[in-house]
């Protein structure tokens, strides 16, 4: 399978040493006993090609060179090719021993149901010869014909992610954006699959398959109590406590939060202990550590932000680079995840390293929170 270790507390800490000299120190922050670099490699875009995974290949091994020790990928990011090539990205590194696996922080998800390498001919008879049939899925366990989390589908899923990165164990395995399952299952129902996806999830940890595990979401956090895809962080790290006791392991949440995207600061969406609360402190109460996507927005945001960024957000030289330092610089998050394929954009990217976050006093000149 691969390497045998997740990343460690002396390994993270190792690589942040080495990077003193690149970066500033706040760029690092403890989460799970680990230090995780406040900007992270996601691996979402980009066509199932060869030349996209060499552009891949080439964006790990540049990041990881100049402080980014968290990579983020799924397995159906690219139908499997992004977890693959972060998987033989590492290995040649390893081999080099240039990188250590103890080191780097490797994140994937699982949920969405994935092709293999490119669109099948017939998706409706890929599907069924590989999951239907073996029994790995039963029909009634879909919803919007993309999207599983029964118990023996995510031990499929983990496994293959496990084949594809290389490695025995991932660090956080999230459920991929488990609030789809709300377009068609009852809210009680909905708790009863995703208790049982944590079981599941416990399970792999005391095999140390997974060193923790959490939720990959889009909607589900951002949303208020009344919609039909809200979740509750509370209600969920309640389940993992009647899963897994004090000492469970649902640790990690990712949602997207940008300049454009606000609502996981800015707005209530949250009930901790009966008080409404907005995502990034309900984690903060729970205990739970907070990983952001979407920070440019699929590039939306890396050019023609309001001028009055710069005075808040100095000492950077792109929008890119301040739309990246509002998210790291935001109380609650602890890393960034960008999507990166090329060499330019690691080098612009990973420059907000050597600049330390803007102080909460003058982060919080940029608005005022509304509930």
């Amino acid at each position: 399978m691969g390497q045998q270790s997740c990343a460690t507390p002396e390994g993270t800490a190792a690589y942040r040493a080495r990077m003193a000299n690149q970066v500033a120190p706040e760029h690092f922050r403890q989460g799970e006993g680990l230090w995780l670099s406040s900007v992270g490699l996601g691996t979402y875009l980009g066509d199932e090609d060869e030349e996209t995974d060499l552009r891949y290949a080439e964006a790990v091994t540049r990041a990881l060179q100049l402080g980014c020790n968290v990579l983020d990928s799924a397995i159906n990011y690219r139908h499997q090719r992004s977890e693959r090539v972060v998987g033989r990205t590492l290995a040649a590194l390893f081999a080099r021993g240039t990188a250590a696996r103890e080191e780097i922080v490797v994140a994937t998800k699982g949920g969405f149901i994935p092709f293999d390498g490119a669109m099948p001919a017939d998706p409706g008879l890929y599907f069924r010869e590989t999951y239907l049939q073996p029994g790995i899925v039963a029909a009634r366990d879909v919803v919007a014909g993309c999207h599983c989390m029964a118990p023996r589908y995510i031990q499929d899923q983990l496994e293959r992610s496990r084949r594809n990165l290389g490695l025995a164990c991932v660090d956080i395995y999230y459920l991929h954006n488990p609030e789809t399952q709300l377009q068609e299952v009852s809210r009680e129902e909905f708790h009863r699959r995703i208790r049982a996806a944590f079981e599941v999830l416990e399970a792999a940890v005391a095999e140390r398959k997974i060193r923790v595990y959490g939720t990959a979401t889009w909607t589900g956090y951002r949303q208020p109590p009344t919609a039909r895809d809200h979740l509750s962080l509370e209600a969920l790290v309640g389940l993992a406590r009647e899963v897994g006791g004090e000492g469970h392991h649902f640790r990690v949440v990712q949602l997207p939060y940008n300049l454009a995207m606000l609502e996981a600061f800015t707005k209530d969406t949250q009930v901790v202990d009966g008080e409404a609360v907005c995502f990034f402190e309900a984690a903060r109460r729970l205990g739970i550590t907070a990983m952001v996507s979407a920070p440019l927005l699929q590039s939306q945001l890396a050019t023609g932000l309001p001028p009055g960024l710069e005075q808040v957000l100095d000492g950077l030289r792109t929008d890119a680079q301040r739309a990246i330092q509002f998210v790291r610089s935001t109380p609650g998050v602890s890393t960034a995840l960008v999507g990166m394929k090329s060499l330019a954009h690691v080098e612009e990217n990973l420059g907000v390293a050597r600049v330390a976050p803007a102080p909460e006093e003058q982060f919080m000149r940029l608005f005022t929170r509304t509930s």
